[in-house]
């Protein structure tokens, strides 16, 4: 197994001068003289600065360490026979037939068009600045969009009364902007923590925002602590403190304004608080969220030790939530120091292969079993089918979290691309006309240079949306596209298995690879798979 060096990483932008030695991460030998171009070496100098990947709040970060048994130590059975949800006919039983579909929900069910949904976009600047392309991208693709920890808190126009939200234009935008998108499938959910707890955001958004399904959140699977980002403002870092988040270095402290003022650093770090899981005051939590009215609870718990994770079902179930998730080490976030992203935590696979053997044993007691949803380092559809399969029958969605936001990211970095190029053609030739609109278009001698030569989609979407097409973002129709290539690619794995929708997939659609990974999972291991019908074909 290839472990993640404890001394250099692109994400710290730290490297060695000369081979390492494989403990420490240290050069073999530690030059006197060098600047310090290791995480020991730069941390002489930025302490703390150095935990973080690096440019922060302008990346998204997931771990480099190889975990053993992942994913891929499992492989797809496909098969030559039969049909399961269609009729065994050539010409019906095709991969566009494949319904992707799922739903969830304990009492009344929420439709996904796709089984998957966003990771939390939350305060990080990062998160600010794309979420449109993420919610309505979301909107349109009929998949859930999650708005984070820490929304209200970080929104320095927000309004407070007796220390309580009232007014959030940030909050405001990020759920508007999802409702007017919406088309009746998915959703947007709103995460707390111990900071939005406190500061009434549950009752604020679901009461005055309309939000009628809401998360609980005890982690996440990059991190254990509460989340973090820098604030560059003296002004702001003072508000913070003020509104009760944690605020290092301690902006208050005259020593600490003058040595900011003087340049000595330029940001200070937020931090959240821990939260305190009690079984009671759970339920009771749950209680009060419905009470105030949301209509679906649903649980985020990261990748703490088993019996965290035991307490997280048996409380899911005794409260009788409308969703879990379960998000694995190795996933990716913006927020979560560097070495804790890699070295702490139960990996995705081991992860999920506890959850299903909890699962199945208050299953087997004729408890009530919630609908869950994995989540940890997954972008592609084989992940999504194995993820389903490695489950079944109770994970019903997964969760992505960087690549959704990669998605977005580039379909805004690939229009301002076009949109350089042309402002760049247009300086060199006196006779190009050209406007830009909400999309970027550009007119060039008569001829169109728009969206429609950079997402494939856009026919589509143009066609769908008319004159509205030109207030998609293109952040929102990289999602999109993201999502329509998903679902091509996992109706193909679908078909191959001859499972004509999404409730048919079971364990036994994916062999172990390895005897440990069958072992572990439960999983039969490749060479022992159909022993029995082998014997009967052979006789």
């Amino acid at each position: 197994m290839s472990l993640s060096k404890a001394n250099v990483s692109p994400a710290t932008l730290t490297r060695n001068r000369v081979k390492c030695s494989p403990g420490s991460g240290i050069c073999v030998t530690c030059l006197d003289g060098c600047p310090g171009l290791c995480e020991v070496g730069r941390s002489a100098i930025r302490g703390r600065e150095n935990l973080y990947p690096q440019p922060f709040g302008q990346v998204t970060a997931g771990s480099e360490k190889d975990y053993p048994n992942d994913f891929s130590y499992f492989n797809i059975q496909g098969t030559c026979v039969g049909a399961v949800g269609v009729e065994a006919d050539s010409d019906k039983a095709t991969f566009p037939a494949v319904d992707v579909t799922t739903e969830f929900g304990a009492k009344h069910k929420i439709k996904l068009r796709f089984p998957v949904f966003t990771g939390a976009v939350g305060s990080t600047e990062i998160g600010r600045i794309h979420w449109e392309g993420m919610a309505i991208g979301a909107a349109i693709s009929g998949i859930l969009v999650v708005a984070g920890e820490n929304i209200c808190g970080m929104d320095m126009e927000a309004q407070f009364k007796n220390g309580k939200v009232v007014r959030s234009p940030e909050m405001e935008r990020r759920v508007k902007t999802f409702q007017k998108w919406y088309e009746g499938y998915g959703g947007i959910i709103v995460q707390a923590n111990v900071e939005d707890t406190r500061l009434g955001v549950p009752e604020y958004v679901i009461e005055k925002l309309g939000v009628e399904i809401f998360e609980l959140k005890w982690g996440q699977g990059a991190k254990d602590i509460g989340g973090e980002v820098k604030i560059p403002d003296l002004k702001k870092a003072l508000e913070l403190k003020k509104r009760n988040y944690i605020v290092l270095p301690d902006p208050a402290d005259p020593v600490i304004q003058k040595a900011f003022n003087n340049g000595a650093f330029n940001e200070f770090e937020r931090h959240s608080r821990l939260g305190m899981v009690e079984e009671e005051g759970f339920y009771k939590t749950v209680d009060h969220l419905r009470k105030v009215g949301a209509k679906y609870v649903t649980l985020k718990t990261g990748a703490y030790r088993p019996a965290d994770l035991a307490r997280a079902v048996k409380f899911a179930s005794e409260a009788r939530i409308d969703l879990l998730t379960i998000d694995g080490a190795g996933g990716g976030t913006g927020m979560s120091p560097w070495r804790m992203m890699n070295e702490w935590g139960v990996p995705t696979v081991q992860l999920e292969c506890l959850l299903y053997d909890y699962l199945k044993r208050l299953d087997a007691k004729g408890k009530f079993i919630p609908d869950c949803a994995i989540a940890g380092g997954l972008s592609l559809e084989d992940h999504i089918f194995k993820a389903v399969a490695l489950g079944s029958p109770y994970v019903k969605a997964v969760c992505m979290g960087r690549s959704v936001m990669t998605a977005a990211m580039v379909g805004n970095t690939q229009v301002n691309l076009l949109k350089k190029k042309m402002e760049k053609d247009i300086e060199k030739d006196g006779e190009i006309t050209h406007h830009f609109d909400e999309v970027s278009h550009l007119v060039k001698k008569g001829d169109w240079v728009n969206l429609e030569d950079i997402f494939i989609t856009s026919p589509k979407l143009k066609e769908k949306y008319g004159k509205d097409f030109k207030l998609i973002p293109p952040g929102a129709i990289g999602v999109y596209t993201y999502i329509d290539r998903l679902t091509q690619g996992l109706q193909q794995l679908m078909a191959g298995t001859r499972k004509f929708a999404l409730r048919y997939i079971t364990r036994e659609d994916i062999c172990a690879l390895t005897r440990e990974a069958a072992e572990m999972s439960g999983i039969t291991y490749v060479m022992d798979a159909d022993r029995e019908e082998v014997d009967k074909i052979l006789g």
